[in-house]
Protein backbone atom coordinates (compact mmCIF):
# COMPACT_ATOMS: atom_id res chain seq x y z
CA UNK A 1 0.00 0.00 0.00
CA UNK A 2 0.97 3.65 -1.44
CA UNK A 3 0.37 7.06 0.53
CA UNK A 4 1.33 9.75 -1.85
CA UNK A 5 1.10 13.09 0.37
CA UNK A 6 3.12 16.11 1.30
CA UNK A 7 1.16 18.06 -1.18
CA UNK A 8 -1.80 19.53 -2.81
CA UNK A 9 -4.27 17.36 -4.59
CA UNK A 10 -6.25 17.88 -7.59
CA UNK A 11 -8.26 15.19 -8.13
CA UNK A 12 -10.61 16.21 -11.10
CA UNK A 13 -13.56 14.99 -8.53
CA UNK A 14 -16.15 17.61 -8.53
CA UNK A 15 -17.46 16.43 -5.12
CA UNK A 16 -14.19 17.44 -3.86
CA UNK A 17 -11.77 18.94 -5.99
CA UNK A 18 -8.76 20.32 -4.45
CA UNK A 19 -7.21 19.61 -1.22
CA UNK A 20 -4.42 21.69 0.41
CA UNK A 21 -2.47 19.56 2.70
CA UNK A 22 -3.82 16.20 1.29
CA UNK A 23 -2.58 12.47 0.68
CA UNK A 24 -3.95 9.81 -2.36
CA UNK A 25 -3.74 6.44 -0.55
CA UNK A 26 -3.27 3.48 -3.37
CA UNK A 27 -3.91 -0.34 -2.57
CA UNK A 28 -2.66 -2.69 -5.34
CA UNK A 29 -3.73 -1.21 -8.94
CA UNK A 30 -6.88 1.02 -7.46
CA UNK A 31 -6.84 4.42 -5.17
CA UNK A 32 -8.28 3.30 -2.06
CA UNK A 33 -8.69 6.52 -0.42
CA UNK A 34 -8.27 10.50 -0.65
CA UNK A 35 -8.28 12.63 2.06
CA UNK A 36 -6.08 15.17 4.29
CA UNK A 37 -2.68 13.97 5.07
CA UNK A 38 -3.67 13.56 8.49
CA UNK A 39 -6.32 12.06 8.12
CA UNK A 40 -4.96 9.41 5.66
CA UNK A 41 -2.19 9.58 7.78
CA UNK A 42 -3.71 8.25 10.70
CA UNK A 43 -6.07 5.45 8.63
CA UNK A 44 -3.50 3.66 6.83
CA UNK A 45 -0.48 4.03 9.19
CA UNK A 46 1.87 1.23 7.58
CA UNK A 47 1.66 2.74 4.19
CA UNK A 48 4.25 3.29 2.05
CA UNK A 49 4.76 7.30 1.81
CA UNK A 50 5.73 8.88 -1.44
CA UNK A 51 6.94 12.28 -0.47
CA UNK A 52 5.18 14.73 -2.42
CA UNK A 53 7.84 17.40 -1.93
CA UNK A 54 5.34 19.94 -2.06
CA UNK A 55 4.10 19.59 -5.44
CA UNK A 56 0.94 18.83 -7.09
CA UNK A 57 -0.59 15.47 -6.89
CA UNK A 58 -2.64 14.43 -10.08
CA UNK A 59 -4.33 12.21 -12.33
CA UNK A 60 -2.22 10.75 -14.80
CA UNK A 61 -2.31 12.09 -17.86
CA UNK A 62 -3.76 10.88 -20.90
CA UNK A 63 -2.65 11.35 -24.73
CA UNK A 64 -5.51 10.39 -27.23
CA UNK A 65 -3.38 9.99 -30.44
CA UNK A 66 0.31 9.45 -30.83
CA UNK A 67 2.78 7.79 -33.47
CA UNK A 68 5.21 5.14 -31.78
CA UNK A 69 7.03 4.55 -34.98
CA UNK A 70 8.55 8.27 -34.62
CA UNK A 71 10.31 7.35 -32.09
CA UNK A 72 13.92 7.32 -33.40
CA UNK A 73 13.54 10.71 -35.47
CA UNK A 74 14.05 13.21 -33.51
CA UNK A 75 17.41 15.43 -34.62
CA UNK A 76 16.81 13.43 -37.87
CA UNK A 77 17.52 15.40 -41.14
CA UNK A 78 16.64 13.46 -44.33
CA UNK A 79 19.17 13.99 -46.98
CA UNK A 80 16.65 15.18 -50.19
CA UNK A 81 13.78 15.87 -47.61
CA UNK A 82 12.16 19.29 -48.47
CA UNK A 83 8.21 19.21 -48.46
CA UNK A 84 6.37 21.65 -50.27
CA UNK A 85 3.11 20.49 -48.99
CA UNK A 86 1.37 17.94 -46.72
CA UNK A 87 1.72 14.74 -49.16
CA UNK A 88 5.58 15.62 -49.65
CA UNK A 89 5.88 15.36 -45.96
CA UNK A 90 4.17 12.42 -45.77
CA UNK A 91 6.13 10.69 -48.95
CA UNK A 92 9.26 12.22 -47.95
CA UNK A 93 9.33 12.06 -44.10
CA UNK A 94 7.23 9.83 -42.61
CA UNK A 95 6.43 7.36 -45.10
CA UNK A 96 10.16 6.78 -45.64
CA UNK A 97 10.75 6.67 -42.09
CA UNK A 98 8.14 3.69 -41.17
CA UNK A 99 9.41 1.75 -44.52
CA UNK A 100 12.80 1.23 -43.24
CA UNK A 101 11.55 0.34 -39.71
CA UNK A 102 12.96 -3.34 -38.48
CA UNK A 103 10.69 -4.91 -35.34
CA UNK A 104 13.99 -3.96 -33.57
CA UNK A 105 13.51 -0.70 -34.83
CA UNK A 106 9.73 -0.43 -33.70
CA UNK A 107 10.85 -2.17 -30.29
CA UNK A 108 13.15 0.65 -29.73
CA UNK A 109 10.52 3.16 -31.02
CA UNK A 110 8.66 1.90 -28.23
CA UNK A 111 10.97 2.04 -25.22
CA UNK A 112 11.93 5.99 -25.80
CA UNK A 113 8.21 6.66 -25.96
CA UNK A 114 7.08 5.03 -23.07
CA UNK A 115 9.85 6.72 -21.10
CA UNK A 116 9.53 10.11 -22.83
CA UNK A 117 5.49 9.73 -21.50
CA UNK A 118 6.69 8.99 -18.21
CA UNK A 119 8.71 11.57 -17.50
CA UNK A 120 5.94 13.69 -19.06
CA UNK A 121 3.23 12.46 -16.74
CA UNK A 122 1.72 10.68 -19.11
CA UNK A 123 0.18 6.86 -17.98
CA UNK A 124 -2.11 5.99 -20.24
CA UNK A 125 -1.78 6.21 -24.63
CA UNK A 126 -3.71 5.46 -27.88
CA UNK A 127 -1.09 4.74 -30.81
CA UNK A 128 -1.43 4.14 -34.11
CA UNK A 129 1.39 2.51 -35.10
CA UNK A 130 2.90 2.25 -39.14
CA UNK A 131 5.98 0.13 -40.13
CA UNK A 132 5.95 -1.21 -43.27
CA UNK A 133 9.48 -2.57 -43.95
CA UNK A 134 7.78 -5.08 -41.31
CA UNK A 135 4.25 -5.47 -40.41
CA UNK A 136 3.59 -9.17 -39.00
CA UNK A 137 3.79 -8.95 -35.54
CA UNK A 138 4.86 -5.45 -35.60
CA UNK A 139 1.64 -4.76 -32.83
CA UNK A 140 2.67 -7.48 -30.52
CA UNK A 141 6.67 -6.33 -30.29
CA UNK A 142 5.16 -3.01 -29.19
CA UNK A 143 2.92 -5.03 -26.27
CA UNK A 144 6.04 -6.42 -25.18
CA UNK A 145 7.53 -3.55 -24.29
CA UNK A 146 4.56 -1.32 -23.16
CA UNK A 147 3.60 -4.60 -20.83
CA UNK A 148 7.14 -4.61 -19.87
CA UNK A 149 7.64 -0.94 -19.05
CA UNK A 150 4.34 -0.61 -17.43
CA UNK A 151 2.03 1.69 -19.41
CA UNK A 152 -1.38 1.51 -19.88
CA UNK A 153 -1.97 1.58 -24.03
CA UNK A 154 -4.40 1.08 -26.28
CA UNK A 155 -2.57 -0.09 -29.89
CA UNK A 156 -3.70 -0.12 -33.59
CA UNK A 157 -2.25 -0.55 -36.78
CA UNK A 158 -2.07 1.74 -39.81
CA UNK A 159 -3.85 0.17 -42.85
CA UNK A 160 -2.79 1.80 -46.21
CA UNK A 161 -2.53 0.72 -49.59
CA UNK A 162 0.43 3.34 -50.35
CA UNK A 163 2.88 0.16 -50.69
CA UNK A 164 0.82 -1.88 -52.49
CA UNK A 165 -1.87 -5.07 -51.55
CA UNK A 166 0.37 -7.23 -50.00
CA UNK A 167 1.72 -4.49 -47.38
CA UNK A 168 -2.28 -3.40 -47.15
CA UNK A 169 -3.48 -7.04 -46.56
CA UNK A 170 -0.89 -7.85 -43.69
CA UNK A 171 -1.76 -4.10 -42.12
CA UNK A 172 -5.67 -5.50 -41.75
CA UNK A 173 -4.65 -9.12 -40.47
CA UNK A 174 -1.83 -7.93 -37.88
CA UNK A 175 -4.95 -5.59 -36.47
CA UNK A 176 -7.10 -8.36 -36.72
CA UNK A 177 -4.41 -10.35 -35.22
CA UNK A 178 -3.79 -8.07 -31.98
CA UNK A 179 -7.46 -7.07 -31.79
CA UNK A 180 -8.94 -10.54 -31.17
CA UNK A 181 -5.30 -11.30 -28.53
CA UNK A 182 -6.65 -8.15 -26.89
CA UNK A 183 -9.78 -9.06 -26.69
CA UNK A 184 -8.72 -12.40 -25.04
CA UNK A 185 -6.89 -10.76 -22.62
CA UNK A 186 -9.68 -8.47 -21.29
CA UNK A 187 -7.06 -6.48 -19.76
CA UNK A 188 -7.79 -3.19 -17.94
CA UNK A 189 -3.97 -2.12 -19.32
CA UNK A 190 -3.48 -3.32 -22.93
CA UNK A 191 -6.25 -2.50 -25.28
CA UNK A 192 -6.37 -2.31 -29.30
CA UNK A 193 -8.26 -0.27 -32.20
CA UNK A 194 -8.74 -1.02 -35.58
CA UNK A 195 -6.43 1.37 -37.34
CA UNK A 196 -6.61 3.08 -40.55
CA UNK A 197 -4.38 5.50 -42.42
CA UNK A 198 -6.15 8.74 -44.32
CA UNK A 199 -8.68 7.68 -46.48
CA UNK A 200 -7.16 8.64 -49.31
CA UNK A 201 -4.97 5.41 -49.40
CA UNK A 202 -7.78 3.40 -48.65
CA UNK A 203 -9.81 2.34 -51.35
CA UNK A 204 -13.71 0.98 -50.58
CA UNK A 205 -12.50 -2.56 -50.71
CA UNK A 206 -9.83 -1.76 -48.09
CA UNK A 207 -12.49 -0.58 -46.19
CA UNK A 208 -15.02 -3.44 -46.66
CA UNK A 209 -12.17 -5.67 -45.50
CA UNK A 210 -11.72 -3.76 -42.71
CA UNK A 211 -14.86 -4.08 -41.01
CA UNK A 212 -15.20 -7.75 -41.91
CA UNK A 213 -12.02 -8.66 -39.95
CA UNK A 214 -12.28 -6.29 -37.05
CA UNK A 215 -16.19 -8.26 -37.10
CA UNK A 216 -17.01 -5.93 -34.11
CA UNK A 217 -14.37 -6.35 -32.13
CA UNK A 218 -13.10 -2.96 -31.40
CA UNK A 219 -13.68 0.77 -32.90
CA UNK A 220 -12.04 2.03 -34.98
CA UNK A 221 -9.13 5.28 -34.83
CA UNK A 222 -8.33 6.58 -38.15
CA UNK A 223 -6.94 9.98 -40.03
CA UNK A 224 -9.61 12.04 -41.58
CA UNK A 225 -9.35 15.22 -43.45
CA UNK A 226 -6.01 16.25 -42.18
CA UNK A 227 -5.09 17.23 -45.14
CA UNK A 228 -7.06 18.25 -47.82
CA UNK A 229 -5.71 14.85 -50.35
CA UNK A 230 -8.65 13.54 -48.48
CA UNK A 231 -11.62 15.76 -49.87
CA UNK A 232 -10.28 15.52 -53.17
CA UNK A 233 -10.27 11.88 -53.34
CA UNK A 234 -13.70 11.37 -52.01
CA UNK A 235 -15.07 13.82 -53.87
CA UNK A 236 -13.71 12.84 -57.34
CA UNK A 237 -13.76 8.95 -56.89
CA UNK A 238 -16.08 8.01 -54.79
CA UNK A 239 -18.60 11.45 -54.94
CA UNK A 240 -18.97 12.32 -51.67
CA UNK A 241 -17.47 13.43 -48.26
CA UNK A 242 -14.82 11.34 -46.22
CA UNK A 243 -16.86 11.34 -43.05
CA UNK A 244 -19.86 9.87 -45.84
CA UNK A 245 -17.54 7.92 -46.76
CA UNK A 246 -16.97 6.16 -43.42
CA UNK A 247 -20.80 6.24 -42.60
CA UNK A 248 -21.55 3.93 -45.68
CA UNK A 249 -19.13 1.67 -44.33
CA UNK A 250 -20.42 1.61 -41.22
CA UNK A 251 -17.37 2.14 -39.18
CA UNK A 252 -18.57 5.70 -37.49
CA UNK A 253 -19.56 4.96 -34.06
CA UNK A 254 -19.14 5.37 -29.97
CA UNK A 255 -16.10 3.58 -30.05
CA UNK A 256 -14.72 4.73 -32.77
CA UNK A 257 -12.09 8.19 -33.22
CA UNK A 258 -11.26 10.33 -35.95
CA UNK A 259 -8.29 12.07 -35.86
CA UNK A 260 -7.83 15.64 -36.87
CA UNK A 261 -10.95 16.22 -38.81
CA UNK A 262 -9.87 19.47 -40.39
CA UNK A 263 -11.20 19.61 -43.53
CA UNK A 264 -14.71 18.35 -42.49
CA UNK A 265 -18.12 20.08 -43.27
CA UNK A 266 -20.87 21.09 -40.82
CA UNK A 267 -23.00 18.22 -42.16
CA UNK A 268 -20.64 16.20 -41.53
CA UNK A 269 -19.81 16.92 -38.07
CA UNK A 270 -23.52 16.66 -37.91
CA UNK A 271 -23.28 12.90 -38.70
CA UNK A 272 -20.40 12.59 -36.59
CA UNK A 273 -22.82 13.77 -33.83
CA UNK A 274 -25.72 11.41 -34.45
CA UNK A 275 -23.61 8.64 -34.27
CA UNK A 276 -21.23 9.91 -31.30
CA UNK A 277 -18.25 9.27 -32.52
CA UNK A 278 -15.55 11.13 -31.31
CA UNK A 279 -12.41 13.58 -32.57
CA UNK A 280 -9.04 13.82 -31.74
CA UNK A 281 -7.38 17.01 -32.05
CA UNK A 282 -3.63 17.14 -32.34
CA UNK A 283 -2.78 21.23 -32.27
CA UNK A 284 0.84 21.43 -32.65
CA UNK A 285 1.05 18.73 -35.55
CA UNK A 286 -1.44 20.40 -37.51
CA UNK A 287 0.29 23.80 -37.09
CA UNK A 288 3.69 22.32 -38.22
CA UNK A 289 2.03 20.72 -41.18
CA UNK A 290 0.62 23.31 -42.34
CA UNK A 291 -2.71 21.61 -42.99
CA UNK A 292 -4.88 24.23 -40.85
CA UNK A 293 -6.83 24.70 -37.86
CA UNK A 294 -9.82 22.18 -36.62
CA UNK A 295 -12.90 24.05 -36.04
CA UNK A 296 -12.77 22.77 -32.50
CA UNK A 297 -14.86 25.23 -30.89
CA UNK A 298 -17.72 24.38 -33.80
CA UNK A 299 -16.99 20.32 -32.86
CA UNK A 300 -18.02 21.24 -29.11
CA UNK A 301 -21.43 23.47 -30.24
CA UNK A 302 -22.81 20.39 -32.11
CA UNK A 303 -22.22 17.90 -29.05
CA UNK A 304 -19.24 16.17 -30.52
CA UNK A 305 -16.71 14.53 -28.20
CA UNK A 306 -13.17 15.86 -29.23
CA UNK A 307 -10.42 14.73 -27.27
CA UNK A 308 -6.72 15.66 -27.20
CA UNK A 309 -3.58 14.05 -28.44
CA UNK A 310 0.17 14.95 -29.73
CA UNK A 311 0.40 13.38 -33.11
CA UNK A 312 3.88 12.15 -31.62
CA UNK A 313 5.01 15.91 -31.81
CA UNK A 314 5.39 15.80 -28.06
CA UNK A 315 4.77 13.62 -25.23
CA UNK A 316 4.24 16.84 -23.17
CA UNK A 317 -0.23 17.39 -22.81
CA UNK A 318 0.08 20.24 -20.75
CA UNK A 319 2.36 21.91 -23.80
CA UNK A 320 -0.39 21.12 -26.64
CA UNK A 321 -3.28 22.46 -23.86
CA UNK A 322 -1.07 25.56 -24.30
CA UNK A 323 -0.90 25.14 -27.95
CA UNK A 324 -4.17 24.82 -28.37
CA UNK A 325 -5.93 27.59 -27.09
CA UNK A 326 -3.46 29.82 -28.82
CA UNK A 327 -4.34 28.38 -32.22
CA UNK A 328 -8.37 28.15 -31.03
CA UNK A 329 -7.88 32.39 -30.18
CA UNK A 330 -5.70 33.26 -33.27
CA UNK A 331 -7.82 31.38 -35.77
CA UNK A 332 -11.71 32.56 -34.12
CA UNK A 333 -9.49 36.19 -33.76
CA UNK A 334 -11.13 36.45 -29.93
CA UNK A 335 -9.09 36.16 -27.16
CA UNK A 336 -11.69 34.78 -24.75
CA UNK A 337 -12.38 31.57 -26.83
CA UNK A 338 -11.21 27.74 -26.11
CA UNK A 339 -10.37 27.73 -22.76
CA UNK A 340 -13.06 25.36 -21.46
CA UNK A 341 -13.10 23.58 -24.52
CA UNK A 342 -9.21 23.06 -24.12
CA UNK A 343 -9.79 21.60 -20.35
CA UNK A 344 -13.12 19.73 -21.33
CA UNK A 345 -10.83 17.97 -24.00
CA UNK A 346 -7.90 17.08 -21.64
CA UNK A 347 -8.87 16.12 -18.39
CA UNK A 348 -12.23 15.31 -18.69
CA UNK A 349 -12.64 13.84 -22.51
CA UNK A 350 -9.94 12.18 -22.78
CA UNK A 351 -11.03 10.13 -19.88
CA UNK A 352 -14.19 9.25 -21.16
CA UNK A 353 -12.62 8.16 -24.75
CA UNK A 354 -9.88 5.96 -22.07
CA UNK A 355 -13.13 4.36 -20.24
CA UNK A 356 -14.30 3.33 -23.71
CA UNK A 357 -11.13 0.70 -23.80
CA UNK A 358 -10.25 0.36 -20.41
CA UNK A 359 -12.58 -1.27 -17.56
CA UNK A 360 -11.37 1.05 -15.04
CA UNK A 361 -12.22 5.17 -14.19
CA UNK A 362 -9.48 7.07 -15.59
CA UNK A 363 -8.74 10.55 -14.88
CA UNK A 364 -9.25 11.19 -11.55
CA UNK A 365 -8.28 10.68 -8.26
CA UNK A 366 -11.34 8.82 -6.02
CA UNK A 367 -12.22 5.81 -4.18
CA UNK A 368 -12.16 2.98 -6.20
CA UNK A 369 -10.77 4.69 -9.85
CA UNK A 370 -7.14 3.47 -11.22
CA UNK A 371 -4.13 3.81 -9.70
CA UNK A 372 -2.98 5.96 -12.42
CA UNK A 373 -1.30 9.25 -9.86
CA UNK A 374 1.57 11.82 -10.48
CA UNK A 375 3.36 14.41 -8.98
CA UNK A 376 4.48 17.68 -10.50
CA UNK A 377 7.06 19.88 -8.73
CA UNK A 378 5.22 23.54 -8.75
CA UNK A 379 5.68 25.63 -5.73
CA UNK A 380 3.50 28.94 -6.67
CA UNK A 381 3.91 32.48 -6.13
CA UNK A 382 0.51 33.95 -6.36
CA UNK A 383 -2.72 31.86 -4.81
CA UNK A 384 -3.75 28.42 -5.76
CA UNK A 385 -7.06 26.98 -4.77
CA UNK A 386 -9.38 25.12 -6.82
CA UNK A 387 -10.69 28.10 -8.43
CA UNK A 388 -7.63 28.73 -10.61
CA UNK A 389 -6.03 25.50 -10.70
CA UNK A 390 -6.59 25.32 -14.28
CA UNK A 391 -4.73 28.69 -14.76
CA UNK A 392 -2.10 27.36 -12.71
CA UNK A 393 -1.86 24.47 -15.35
CA UNK A 394 -1.82 26.56 -18.38
CA UNK A 395 0.56 29.42 -17.39
CA UNK A 396 3.10 28.06 -15.09
CA UNK A 397 3.67 24.32 -15.61
CA UNK A 398 4.41 21.51 -18.28
CA UNK A 399 5.23 18.05 -18.63
CA UNK A 400 8.55 18.38 -17.51
CA UNK A 401 7.26 19.28 -14.26
CA UNK A 402 6.59 16.21 -13.46
CA UNK A 403 8.71 14.25 -10.56
CA UNK A 404 6.66 10.99 -10.12
CA UNK A 405 4.54 8.45 -12.36
CA UNK A 406 2.48 5.78 -10.61
CA UNK A 407 0.89 3.58 -13.30
CA UNK A 408 -1.95 1.16 -11.98
CA UNK A 409 0.05 1.20 -8.61
CA UNK A 410 3.29 0.52 -9.91
CA UNK A 411 5.82 3.37 -9.43
CA UNK A 412 7.72 3.60 -12.53
CA UNK A 413 9.25 7.08 -12.08
CA UNK A 414 9.91 8.27 -8.72
CA UNK A 415 11.91 11.94 -7.91
CA UNK A 416 12.83 12.26 -11.58
CA UNK A 417 14.62 8.65 -11.29
CA UNK A 418 13.25 5.48 -13.06
CA UNK A 419 12.35 2.40 -11.05
CA UNK A 420 13.12 -0.90 -12.26
CA UNK A 421 14.05 0.66 -15.67
CA UNK A 422 17.74 0.82 -16.63
CA UNK A 423 17.93 3.79 -18.77
CA UNK A 424 21.87 3.76 -19.69
CA UNK A 425 20.88 0.11 -20.87
CA UNK A 426 17.86 1.12 -22.85
CA UNK A 427 19.41 4.37 -24.89
CA UNK A 428 22.33 2.34 -25.25
CA UNK A 429 20.51 -0.41 -27.18
CA UNK A 430 17.80 2.75 -28.74
CA UNK A 431 20.89 4.65 -29.46
CA UNK A 432 22.21 1.50 -31.90
CA UNK A 433 18.83 0.86 -33.82
CA UNK A 434 18.67 5.12 -34.03
CA UNK A 435 22.08 5.01 -35.92
CA UNK A 436 20.93 1.60 -38.38
CA UNK A 437 17.53 2.99 -39.28
CA UNK A 438 19.39 6.83 -39.82
CA UNK A 439 21.90 5.01 -42.21
CA UNK A 440 19.66 3.41 -44.43
CA UNK A 441 17.36 6.40 -44.34
CA UNK A 442 20.72 9.05 -45.67
CA UNK A 443 23.26 5.78 -46.99
CA UNK A 444 25.88 6.88 -45.01
CA UNK A 445 27.07 5.63 -41.15
CA UNK A 446 26.20 7.51 -38.21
Amino acid sequence: MLLVGNGRVVTRDPQMPFIEDGAVVIDHDKIAAVGTRAEMSAAYPTAEFIDAHGGLIMPGLINCHTHIYSGLARGLAIKGCNPTNFLENLEQQWWNIDRHLTLDGTRACAYVTMMESFRNGVTTLFDHHASFREIPGSLFAIKDVVQEMGMRACLCYEVSDRDGKEKLDQSIQENADFARWAASQDSDMIAAMFGGHALFTLPDEALDRMVEANNGLTGFHIHVCEGMNDVYDSAQKHGCTSIHRLLDHDILGEKTMLGHCIHITPADMEVVAETHTKIVNNPQSNANNAVGTAPVLEFFKRGITVTMGTDAYTHDMLESLKVFLIIQRHNAAMPNVGWCEAMTMLFENNAKMASKYFDRKLGVLEAGAAADVIVMDYKPFTPLSEENIDGHMLFGMMGKNCRTTIINGRVLYKDREFVGIDEDKINAWTMAESKKLWSTLNDRTY
